[in-house]
């Protein structure tokens, strides 16, 4: 879920500093054409004009905003330089040595749609709802879609992500999911209002992009592919279950699991609130409280990750969304106290979501899953991951679908020794794998999926291979 960035983790880690925002982009670094040409590039053969030809006539629906800039350089490579990306809103999600992709000329459009809240402060512009979409001039007649993990901005998936399928000739575009930051929980009227409008402003973005698309290449995305992680794997989920006729299929990195009987986050989080401190001060009740955080899902041999993830996400992502879902398990009191001991009034380590009032259960429903999917989906998710356990999420989802009748339309794949966030791996090299490549692979498989030239292979736990170099296992995550 990734509420919020991240702090890199050391040995041992330091308690988290809560969020902070960077503040307006400087606009004086915008490379627009309407203040200095660009330097031209020739046509390709998505191209159907020179370099940036066309883009005063490009018009997103529905935007309240749009700013189009003729960019020579839509990765990270060129983005970082020109203002035209936020490298700490994808802080702390992937490898630090992750290559980035170059040689990527075309247009950049950043706008927003009319929205009420003023979380995103990007450009300077108090706005929610912002969104980027990237048009390459060599554009391989696709698009890929995304929203953002946890409650970043829009460019947070741009490593991960946008730089790979840029490269590779696809049209991207994201969205900020209509609210950011660790207080996200105020926007909306009624519990569960702020998730629900994530769902809202990706099928609303997809619709607008695909015509943009159009107006650029004189003609439509030949396929259209959603793609996230953590919540964006969630919101990939469900678009193919309310709006599989927006897309050709997804990739959803180890989404978030909303059900409105459980489980979901607000199951077993508090247990590992209420246990783990005991845990780690030893002693009698030490063996006892590993066995809970075992049984609520948290997976034997990922205790080395404990640490980290009690400092920084357990507590805050537990708050944080229990305030959105269930704003009157501690009164007046706004996401509950941090760190509180159990016992503590209001404490969210004693929190017991199957105990609570029917109406905080009809919230979750709002936002809830399904599993009937509508495009073909591949689902990967890490054996390690301690935020969104893989016993509580992905193996429950997959079940869902076949549940459903919908299990021809799934590929699920357990990755081996992959964790929730993938800068943990430069900490643990030796015991965890970057789930990056894992993600590429799929990406792939899923290309060759709906174009006809085969189905991925069956369900099953992608091995880590027995002495493993780790510099392989950066750049390598054969699905077979």
């Amino acid at each position: 879920m990734l509420p919020h960035r991240p702090p890199r983790p050391t040995s041992p880690p330091g308690r988290t500093a809560r969020r902070t925002f960077l503040g307006a982009l400087s606009l004086t670094a915008v490379c627009s054409l309407l203040v200095t040409p660009a330097t031209a590039a020739p046509a390709g053969p998505g191209a159907p004009d020179a370099h940036c030809a066309g883009r005063a006539r490009l018009h997103v629906p529905g935007a309240a905003r749009q700013q189009a800039d003729c960019l020579d350089e839509l990765t990270t490579a060129g983005t970082v330089a020109s203002g035209h990306t936020d490298p700490a809103d994808y802080a702390g999600l992937t490898p630090e040595d992750l290559p980035t992709p170059g040689h990527v000329p075309g247009i950049q459009i950043d706008g927003y749609f009319p929205d009420t809240s003023t979380t995103n402060t990007d450009h300077g512009w108090h706005h929610d709802s912002q969104f980027v979409i990237r048009l390459p001039d060599h554009w391989n007649g696709g698009l890929v879609v995304t929203g953002t993990p946890g409650n970043r901005e829009q460019y947070a998936n741009d490593r991960a992500i946008a730089d790979w399928v840029l490269a590779r000739g696809y049209a991207y575009a994201a969205t900020d999911k209509g609210n950011t930051g660790t207080a996200f929980f105020r926007d909306g009227r009624r519990p569960g209002d702020a998730i629900a409008e994530w769902n809202t402003r990706l099928t609303q973005l997809t619709r607008a992009t695909r015509t943009v698309v159009t107006q650029r290449y004189h003609r439509p995305p030949a396929r259209t592919l959603a793609t996230g992680l953590s919540n964006g794997g969630y919101l990939v989920r469900w678009q193919l279950e309310h709006h599989p006729e927006l897309y050709d299929g997804g990739v959803d990195w180890e989404g978030t699991l909303w059900r409105s009987d459980g489980p979901n986050p607000l199951t077993f989080l508090p247990t590992a609130l209420r246990h783990y401190p005991v845990y780690a001060a030893g002693g009698p009740g030490a063996a006892e409280a590993a066995a809970a955080l075992h049984r609520a899902g948290f997976p034997a041999g990922s205790e080395f990750l404990w640490p980290y993830h009690h400092q920084v996400y357990w507590d805050l992502t537990q708050r944080v969304y229990r305030e959105e879902l269930d704003p009157g398990y501690d009164g007046n009191t706004e996401a509950g106290t941090p760190f509180c001991a159990s016992g503590t009034p209001a404490c969210d380590g004693d929190y017991a979501y199957p105990a609570r009032p029917a109406a905080v259960h009809r919230a979750v429903g709002r936002i809830a899953l399904t599993g009937r999917i509508g495009k073909p989906l591949i689902t990967r998710q890490g054996t390690l991951d301690v935020l969104l356990p893989i016993s509580e999420d992905s193996d429950v989802y997959a079940r869902m679908v076949h549940r459903a009748g919908r299990g021809a339309l799934l590929r699920y794949y357990r990755i081996e020794d992959g964790t929730h966030t993938d800068s943990l791996v430069d900490v643990f090299p030796d015991r965890l794998r970057p789930m990056v490549p894992c993600h590429r692979s799929a990406f792939r498989a899923l290309e060759r999926w709906i174009a006809g030239q085969g189905r991925p292979p069956a369900d099953h736990t992608v091995a880590r291979p027995a002495g493993a170099d780790p510099a392989t296992l950066r750049t390598s995550c054969p699905l077979r």
